[in-house]
């Protein structure tokens, strides 16, 4: 079903346009139900921020926008859940019944519990997942067998591709075991993956050095610690030294403790970067790795002879705890 300007139905996206572009209003959303939302309405979060601050949209132009980013139509079956989960009803998952689908093993429950990070494997078929790396060397304008195409400089010195919605990266984000996974380590179904976008990390070399990110978190630093996944799909394989992504295994749980012992004026996160060390986690092509936010991680180096490619990609239940201080 085509939904026009004006008639999506969802009050709570009013609610947000009139918090961004509403001067005076007193409308606000808790986090979670704000991601939620764009997630269930297929939108990225800094896209849509950009859009709303820079062009100052009327409401009908908003949702004219929101129809625009999902190809001119959302699904009614979509929209559906999407209101009845807002309004606090019960909803399944998005990909169908995971009953039957394989999720992590016991064996990989336990890393998992122990080390903060699982490696889901074979999460989307090696072929889904040659053809979203193709996407991305396609969308750079880069050739995968020509060396010298891998260092572009039209994006900046970064490893970030804003490729959203090419068919391969939306396909991925269906993959049922990717789903089912993530509904054993929330222990619930009703999740919203993210409009999140790719990276390409070549092979350092002197007018290419690796730009980070280095050693970080994205999550809040302050009190009380809540529970979040976050997820990085491998498009190719990927070795220990090829850039692959890095945490600190474990150190979720060694998280508020070690907090305790930096002295008060230091910055956290430059004494993590001094005193942590990270352990580079190799996987194959359409592995998908899974980690607790609060462990201290980041991407590394490129120093061998093939990019790093991937897609980034979260799920997060309708409502959910967090924690309203940022600390960093």
């Amino acid at each position: 079903m085509v939904e026009t300007a004006t008639s999506l139905g969802i009050k709570e996206l009013h609610t947000y346009w009139a918090c961004q572009c509403a001067p005076g209003s007193a409308a606000r959303l808790p986090q979670d139900v704000v991601k939620t939302l764009l997630a269930g309405l297929r939108l990225n979060v800094l896209e849509t921020l950009r859009y709303l601050h820079q062009e100052r949209p009327s409401y009908a132009q908003f949702e004219a926008w929101v129809c625009e980013r999902n190809g001119g139509e959302l699904k009614e079956a979509s929209l559906d859940r999407l209101r009845r989960a807002l309004a606090g009803e019960a909803v399944g998952a998005e990909v169908g019944d995971l009953e039957h689908v394989d999720g992590l093993t016991a064996d990989e429950l336990a890393h998992w519990h122990e080390h903060g990070y699982v490696i889901l494997r074979n999460a989307i078929s090696p072929q889904a997942a040659e053809i979203a790396e193709t996407a991305i060397y396609d969308f750079l304008g880069m050739d995968r067998d020509d060396p010298e195409s891998w260092y572009r400089q039209s994006l900046g010195h970064s490893i970030w591709v804003p490729l959203l919605r090419h068919p391969a990266l939306v396909a991925n984000r269906r993959a049922p075991r990717i789903h089912k996974a993530h509904a054993q380590l929330w222990g619930r179904e009703d999740l919203w993956v993210t409009i999140d976008q790719g990276g390409f990390n070549p092979p350092e070399r002197d007018n290419w050095p690796f730009p980070g990110p280095h050693l970080h978190w994205d999550a809040t630093l302050a009190e009380p610690h809540c529970f979040e996944l976050q997820g990085i799909l491998y498009l190719a394989d990927v070795a220990e030294d090829q850039g692959a992504f890095s945490c600190v295994p474990g150190f979720h749980r060694a998280l508020k403790q070690w907090l305790k012992s930096v002295p008060s004026d230091v910055n956290v996160q430059n004494h993590a970067r001094r005193t942590l060390t990270m352990k580079p986690i190799a996987a194959k092509r359409g592995d998908m790795i899974i980690w607790h936010h609060l462990l201290p991680h980041g991407s590394s180096p490129n120093r061998a002879q093939r990019p790093r490619v991937v897609q980034y990609m979260s799920l997060r239940p309708t409502r959910f705890a967090y924690t309203e201080e940022w600390k960093s």
